[in-house]
């Protein structure tokens, strides 16, 4: 008589990790872990940046001119001549700042998993199992999204595959286990046009391609392995949380000043941050305290705060005045990458594509 070297998953056993220390939410099905217990910000030093440091580029009319040519060229509905016959009147900085908080995350969530057996050691109850938070995994550079799923360490049983019941194989449902089907050319009459149908040697039968006429396939479950392997599936999230806040300018640009960058004035980062003190303009230091708060606020109940960084940007902004044909124009060129808003440009046509 065969008896199997695997312990039954009855009784208690068929969901056995409910008891298991740190693991009493798997009764239910698993779901998020709390995590630890996080740590305190850090105070910085009191004093602020200093201004006077700070070396902001100016840009030029030729800058500012190749800008708007660039912009031009790249709309098939504008006409050329005002960005290369345009004369500039006059040009104005409404430089603004932007502040950026990162909260770099992760979070774990645990589910009853199984997978087909292939030889694995079942090696539950063999000693105690590593805690969610404690189950050591390789995670990703600082501040980038990533997953991972881990088996958690003597978790595993091995039982029958109750879709199969332990044999490898189940009816085939497309022939219903008979390993034969209905003709498609005869529809199992054996003739067609009052002929003998060669499709089926006028038996009105064909074989069943998809069990190969055994009329059983391997399991799906087990994939014909007869047994399964299972434990607690980890699943672990690293995500970057980010928060922009761009102080109010006056220049009447309206674009989503998120999508450029700047010159960058400060840069930190810690576990946890503390608000920044002492910078020159007040809604930055206030955009920072409230920022910090609600991320803190926001995560830390249901994931583990790694890191969290904030930057501070000097979003350059210039409008542009121009003349073209005796009338007065305007654009503006901001950011780094020299973008260019002209919601207004003087020279466009229909553009119609064949």
């Amino acid at each position: 008589m065969h008896h199997s070297v695997y312990p039954p998953l009855t009784g208690p056993a068929a969901n056995p990790f409910g008891n298991m220390p740190g693991y009493e939410g798997m009764a239910g099905g698993g779901g998020f872990m709390p995590p630890p217990m996080p740590l305190e910000p850090l105070a910085p030093p009191q004093n602020g940046p200093n201004p006077d440091q700070w070396t902001i580029p100016t840009l030029s009319e030729d800058m500012a001119r190749e800008a708007f040519k660039s912009f031009a060229s790249s709309h098939c509905c504008y006409g050329e001549s005002p960005a290369e016959d345009g004369v500039i009147t006059s040009m104005e900085p409404f430089n603004t700042y932007r502040y950026r908080l990162e909260t770099f995350t992760e979070t774990r969530k645990t589910e009853p998993a199984e997978k087909p057996h292939e030889g694995e050691v079942a090696d539950f109850y063999t000693q105690p199992a590593p805690r969610p938070w404690e189950v050591q995994v390789n995670p990703p550079s600082l501040f980038t999204n990533h997953k991972e799923e881990v088996r958690v360490p003597f978790t595993s049983s091995v039982k029958d595959c109750g879709s199969c019941h332990g044999t490898g194989t189940t009816e085939c449902n497309d022939c219903n286990g008979e390993k034969h089907k209905e003709c498609h050319v005869c529809h199992g009459s054996g003739e067609y046009n009052n002929e003998r149908c060669t499709t089926c040697n006028a038996s009105g039968k064909r074989r069943c391609s998809t069990c190969d006429a055994r009329g059983r396939k391997d399991c799906e479950t087990c994939k014909g392995r007869k047994r399964l392997l299972t434990y607690i599936n980890l699943k672990v999230e690293w995500t970057n949380n980010v928060d922009d806040h761009v102080v109010q300018q006056n220049s009447g640009l309206m674009v989503d000043l998120k999508k450029v960058s700047g010159k960058e004035l400060i840069k930190n980062n810690h576990n946890l941050l503390y608000p920044l003190i002492g910078f020159p303009d007040p809604s930055i230091a206030e955009a920072s305290e409230r920022l910090i708060k609600d991320h803190q606020t926001k995560y830390a109940q249901t994931a583990r705060i790694l890191q969290q960084r904030q930057t501070v940007e000097l979003i350059p902004i210039t409008k542009v005045n121009y003349k073209w044909k005796g009338d007065s124009h305007l654009y503006f060129v901001y950011g780094n990458e020299h973008k260019v808003s002209a919601d207004n440009y003087p020279a466009t046509c229909c553009c119609v594509i064949l």
